[in-house]
């Protein structure tokens, strides 16, 4: 017997439903994106008045500067740091709260909450947290004879902004991965350790496979997160400092582009930006998610 295909009727409707979304994307990314690129053929004044068109001046000019290229490198640690930071502690979290079974309410909502401070108010926690005269934590160094002084020293300040960031976005890795732990079946996991598999087995060989599209998705947004959406704490807590310590691609857009008035080059730098993380988007989901099973 021939399976019946179902077919729906022909109208705007379906149109109408994906206009709003279509149009939001039009006007907040691709316009955008299509002026930075228009913006990076040209060099232009500090007022953005007059304009010489310069082709590809702008991405030589960069390519050829110190500066950019080592905060290219600073953005690449602090990406990979964050990533892992982050999505690290929050599976950890969120076996912890899978093992509490029903009586983790209390402990979910206490883990969500960082989610909704915004990022400059996060930044602003640490850097109280860390201030060297001030700060509990810098105090309870000082206590085990290590000196903490971001200000100065910059691989302090990197480590600084580093835990920042990746706080912020623990609770949203959190929430997917408790989410797929719960969707795991118990069944599967009680025939494991009949069979004599520990903890540690069962994590690798049931887990792990399981929640690995979870552990996918979030890849690519902690990597996203990292490169584009830390540019409030940054702001907030090092200013990019000391020197060039904590100066990431995003936040030097930022101060070429307002501080420096380097309106052409700062639009290159977006536009380069943009390519590395669809170049980094395109990588994982040509060589990570074939090993994904869904």
């Amino acid at each position: 017997m021939q399976a019946k295909r179902v077919t729906f009727p022909r109208g705007p409707m379906p149109y109408l439903l994906l206009a709003p979304q279509v149009l939001v994307t039009l006007v907040f990314f691709v316009w955008p994106a299509g002026e930075a690129l228009v913006s990076s053929l040209y060099a232009q004044d500090a007022f953005g008045l007059s304009q010489t068109f310069v082709g590809l001046g702008n991405f030589a000019a960069l390519f050829g500067d110190p500066a950019y290229l080592e905060a290219v490198g600073v953005s690449f640690l602090f990406a990979f740091c964050v990533t892992a930071l982050a999505m690290g502690l929050g599976l950890g979290l969120a076996a912890a709260a899978d093992a509490l079974g029903k009586a983790s309410g209390l402990y979910q909502v206490l883990l969500v909450w960082p989610y909704a401070v915004a990022p400059a108010v996060a930044g602003i926690l640490w850097l109280f947290l860390f201030d060297p005269s001030v700060g509990a934590a810098a105090r309870a160094l000082r206590a085990f004879g290590i000196s903490w002084n971001h200000f100065l020293d910059g691989g302090q300040a990197l480590l600084l902004v580093i835990l920042a960031a990746a706080w912020k976005q623990v609770s949203y890795n959190f929430l997917f991965f408790y989410a797929g732990l719960r969707a795991i079946p118990a069944g599967s996991m009680e025939a494991a350790a009949l069979d004599g598999a520990g903890p540690w087995l069962r994590f690798r060989h049931i887990v792990l496979p399981l929640i690995a599209p979870t552990t996918f998705f979030l890849l690519v947004v902690n990597l996203t997160y990292a490169f584009f959406d830390t540019f409030g704490i940054i702001h907030a807590t090092t200013g990019g400092g000391p020197g060039r310590a904590t100066t990431i691609l995003v936040y030097k857009v930022f101060r070429d582009g307002f501080e420096g008035l380097d309106l052409g080059g700062s639009a290159a730098q977006s536009v380069v930006l943009l390519a590395i993380v669809i170049v980094l988007t395109a990588v994982q989901f040509r060589h990570i998610e074939r090993r994904v099973s869904y």
